[in-house]
């Protein structure tokens, strides 16, 4: 049961807790014994490339789809015997959310919120998500990220206690995604918990109070965006661009004596001490006769933590 594998906490502080979760389809297990659990008022973000199962553990969650095996409690609820009740305490956004062209977000969130017996003010939520001046405006008039700040809206109709995001900011430019960071912070700041799914690393690092990188629908890590990056032992990570056509790794790595990862445009070379590491690159650059753009040093990401975990890049 799922006593038996519960984390340092007790139930009353746990919103969501997963054990043994798994969901087959004829060709591929999308979920295979996922185990995780989630506190009350922290954002937890669901993060892997694409087909890992974020999508389908969200969807099992919050009730979409009927898991083959495992045990899910929802606010220490169970689905099977609390399913109503469960519907009323959790808010869910998902990756696209389907409206009537012609509807407005008033209206859209006066008649979504008269499914509820709870519910907060129209006015309230278009303030939140900064939709005032939309308000009365049909909904094929919005922006990408209006749309989006709505679908937020809506999930929040309800007052809920847990909200589920399924990759809420894809598709949006850089000022949109940041408005939507800020809603999830003033989620956060009045008590809620908030499960997200993303393929920014930025918005993992600066949103997710913990996380779980899922693979092969597995949970393979967890933990804090920092005490993952510093479990990777490598404090920084260098970078050597190229302009056109990378040529061939192998002579330079042999030279350089240390791995070298070729990515999109680039190389990467993991440094432990990039001080000591720069003057031996450059000599190695020089040595085989090498033309790069540039040399980067930065800090390492969630996205190294994905490389070395998983062996794939995010939206791989």
């Amino acid at each position: 049961p799922l006593a038996s594998w519960r984390p340092e906490v007790t139930m009353s502080e746990l919103a969501l807790e997963i054990q043994g979760l798994r969901k087959a389809f004829p060709k591929v297990v999308a979920v295979d014994g996922l185990d995780l659990h989630v506190r009350k008022g922290e954002v937890f973000g669901l993060l892997g490339p694409n087909g890992a199962g974020k999508t389908t553990t969200l969807e099992m969650v919050e009730g979409l789809q009927q898991p083959d095996a495992g045990e899910i409690r929802v606010m220490g609820l169970d689905w099977n015997k609390h399913g109503k009740e469960i519907r009323t305490r959790i808010g869910v956004q998902l990756q696209a959310t389907s409206l009537f062209n012609k509807i407005t977000p008033r209206e859209a969130l006066d008649l979504i919120g008269g499914y509820y017996p709870k519910r907060r003010g129209t006015d309230e939520l278009l303030d939140l998500v900064q939709l005032q001046e939309k308000a009365d405006a049909y909904h094929i008039t919005l922006s990408g990220g209006q749309m989006q700040r709505l679908a937020l809206a809506l999930a929040l109709v309800n007052d809920p206690e847990l909200v589920f995001l399924d990759e809420p900011t894809t598709g949006l430019d850089p000022q949109a995604r940041r408005s939507l960071w800020d809603v999830v912070r003033r989620m956060k700041a009045e008590g809620r918990t908030v499960v997200l799914t993303t393929h920014y690393m930025d918005e993992a690092e600066t949103l997710c109070d913990r996380l779980a990188i899922i693979d092969h629908g597995k949970v393979i890590a967890t933990g804090t965006p920092r005490s993952l990056i510093a479990d990777l032992g490598l404090p920084s990570v260098m970078e050597l661009s190229f302009e056109s056509e990378m040529p061939d790794v192998a002579a330079f790595a042999g030279r350089l004596g240390a791995p070298v990862e070729p990515r999109e445009g680039h190389w990467e070379i993991p440094a432990g001490d990039p001080k000591a590491m720069l003057p031996r690159l450059l000599e190695a650059a020089e040595a085989v006769g090498l033309e790069y753009q540039q040399v980067h040093i930065r800090r390492a990401t969630l996205e190294d933590v994905f490389l070395q975990r998983t062996g794939r890049s995010l939206r791989d």
